[in-house]
Order: C-alpha cells, then sequence, then structure tokens
C-alpha cells in the first residue's frame, strides 16, 4: 500500500512561491492499477515522483508498505528504491547501448553476476517478445518496442511497485493498446503495484481499477474506476469522462426534436448487468408511454460495460413516474435531463 499523508511540495520562482502540491491525502491499494488524471500543470508527475523521492516533498509522509519513506537515510533510501520500477513517457533508452544492454543496465548497477543477468534478461526478452531485437539498438526499434524496452528494463529488479509517467503519451493509438495490454498482464500474472499518470481518460478505462482526478495541485475526486465513470461529482472528472462517455445530449438533437417539451427527457444509465438486458423494451411493452430514443452510446471500464441512454417519455405523468420506477428497480440508474437540456 502507498499512501500519502498531508503532502506538499512547492517551489520558489521568480521570488513567488508556486504551489505544485496542497495537502494531498491519498491512499494507493496493494496490488492495483491507479491511474492519475488531470490536465497540464496539474500536479500529477510531481506526485508519482515523489513515490520514490526522485523529489521530496515539503510537508508530509510518503507510507510505502508501513514504512516511512520520508524518513529514510539515503543508504535505506537507495534499498528501497530497487522495489520501485519506471517508465517514462520518452523512453530514456540509451541510444549507445543495445536493447540487452538497456535491460541489463539496472541489474549491473547492482552488482548482479553476469550468469543471472543473462538469464534474467532472456526472461524478460521472452515476456515483452522482444528476443529477435536483443542486439538492435534503440534508433532501430519502433515507439511501441521502445517502450517495451523500458518496461523490461524496470522489471528487470523484480519490483513491488511500477511507476507510468505518461508512458503511452507518445505512441500511436493501436500501440498504446498492446502497452496498456502488458501492464495488466504485469499486474496480473505479478502482482505489481502499478500507478499511472496520464491526461488520456481512455486509458484510464481501460486499465485502472482506480482512479484520482487532480486540479492545481489538489486531488480533487478519488474512487473506484467504475464509480467514477457511473458517478463523477467534480467538473473537473465530468469533463474527462465526456471525452469517452456522452454525458449530455448533443444539442443538434435537442434542436430537431419533433416535441420541444426538454422537460421530457431522462438519461439512463446501465451499468453491468443491466446493460444487458433489454430493460427498455420491457418498459415500452408494459406500460402505456411513448418512449423515444434520442441518444445512445456504451464503452467498457476495465471489464464492466456501461452505457447511457437519453429518452424522451411523453404521456401521462403518473405512468410515467411507473415506468421509472420500473427502470430503476431493474437496475437503471435514472436522471431528469430537463436542466441539462
Amino acid at each position: 500500500m502507498i499512501e500519502f499523508k498531508n503532502i506538499s511540495k512547492h517551489y520558489q520562482l521568480k521570488g513567488q512561491t508556486i504551489r505544485a502540491l496542497d495537502q494531498i491525502n491519498l491512499v494507493i491499494p496493494e496490488g492495483s492499477i491507479f491511474g492519475i488524471i488531470g490536465y497540464s500543470g496539474a500536479g500529477k508527475s510531481t506526485l508519482i515522483r515523489l513515490i520514490n523521492l526522485l523529489e521530496r516533498p515539503n510537508e508530509g509522509q510518503i507510507i510505502l508498505n508501513q514504512k516511512d519513506f520520508t524518513a529514510l537515510d539515503a543508504r535505506s533510501l537507495r534499498q528501497e528504491r530497487a522495489n520501485i520500477g519506471m517508465i517514462f513517457q520518452h523512453f530514456n533508452l540509451l541510444q549507445t547501448k543495445t536493447v540487452a544492454a538497456n535491460i541489463e543496465m539496472p541489474l549491473k548497477l547492482l552488482g548482479i553476476p553476469k550468469a543471472e543477468r543473462e538469464k534474467r534478461l532472456n526472461e524478460l526478452l521472452e515476456f515483452i517478445d522482444l528476443k529477435h531485437k536483443k542486439d538492435a539498438f534503440p534508433d532501430e526499434l519502433s515507439g511501441g518496442q521502445k517502450q517495451r524496452v523500458g518496461i523490461a528494463r524496470a522489471l528487470a529488479n523484480r519490483p513491488k511497485i511500477l511507476l507510468c509517467d505518461e508512458a503511452t503519451s507518445a505512441l500511436d493509438p493501436q500501440t498504446t493498446k498492446s502497452v496498456l495490454a502488458l501492464l495488466k498482464k504485469i499486474n496480473q500474472e505479478q502482482n505489481i503495484t502499478i500507478v499511472m499518470v496520464t491526461h488520456e481518460m481512455d486509458v484510464i478505462e481501460t486499465v485502472c481499477d482506480y482512479v484520482a482526478v487532480m486540479e492545481q495541485g489538489k486531488v480533487i475526486e478519488t474512487g473506484s474506476t467504475i464509480n467514477i465513470f457511473s458517478q463523477p461529482q467534480h467538473p473537473t472528472t465530468k469533463n474527462f469522462i465526456q471525452t469517452v462517455l456522452q454525458q449530455q445530449l448533443p444539442i443538434n438533437i435537442l434542436k430537431n426534436l419533433e416535441n420541444q417539451n426538454h422537460n421530457s427527457i431522462y438519461c439512463l444509465q446501465f451499468l453491468g448487468k443491466s446493460a444487458q438486458e433489454t430493460v427498455v423494451q420491457a418498459v415500452i411493452k408494459k406500460f402505456d408511454i411513448s418512449l423515444n430514443i434520442l441518444f445512445a452510446n456504451m464503452t467498457e471500464i476495465n471489464g464492466t460495460v456501461i452505457g447511457q441512454m437519453f429518452i424522451q417519455l411523453l404521456g401521462d405523468p403518473l405512468i410515467i413516474q411507473q415506468a421509472i420506477e420500473f427502470l430503476k428497480q431493474n437496475g437503471v440508474q435514472v436522471e431528469h435531463s430537463g436542466d441539462q437540456v
């Protein structure tokens, strides 16, 4: 478990104090994939660099597996850092070294014997499916291959924690998908806690178990990924979710409505099992009302299906209310969208 207790970090710039982090309290469960998302300047990269104390906080404690990292002496900190791997946005590979030499580098620095290094190297090359590139140099690799080498290097010491600072933002969508699948495999097979900093909500939805949303050096919202997606509270969180899951009815659909009674519009949210059932069809058959489907979309959040549907309900108000109660009883969240539109 990783815990931030009252963490603050500030810098002096031209005589002014810049607060990069302001009283952060956050718990990252062991064995999870935890996403930290925010716009540029939110403080997310600063926060992840505090985990292995590449930067030190001005206030507060960082607790890893019940050890206060901020209280460790230099020697103890070096020993503990061996349990933390880091993957960077721009790969940070040594251009004059081969793939093998880049992956072996952490093991050499720790003085691991050659035979043991070679055994671990072959395991990692097999794991990232790059045995055929063992003697290649970084310039001969694609972006995805470079990042796989970076991942292998980060795993060389068998870390317990893996830090990913915008690890996919320099990659194309298809390569991003393959790298995320590899990180998911690492988490599941090796039980490594992965902390991911990103500004891409589709990264969060694909692999993260939990997410923290940051803004201006503060954590403004945190929770399980599915809860954050299904019930976002803060406007910034809603803006991020809007990039992958439509939260409001498109304005052009409103303009073209035959019946302009916007108070008759509702947003239905389907989560998990309810997304697989024909509950809307059941409402149409069961109740004497007019149900007009205006817009619908669906996505998968780390293995759980979540969908939204905007509908217009016309008819007797009492029967409409009965239909809404029926939807709720069948696991559908119903929100009146009159205020949104």
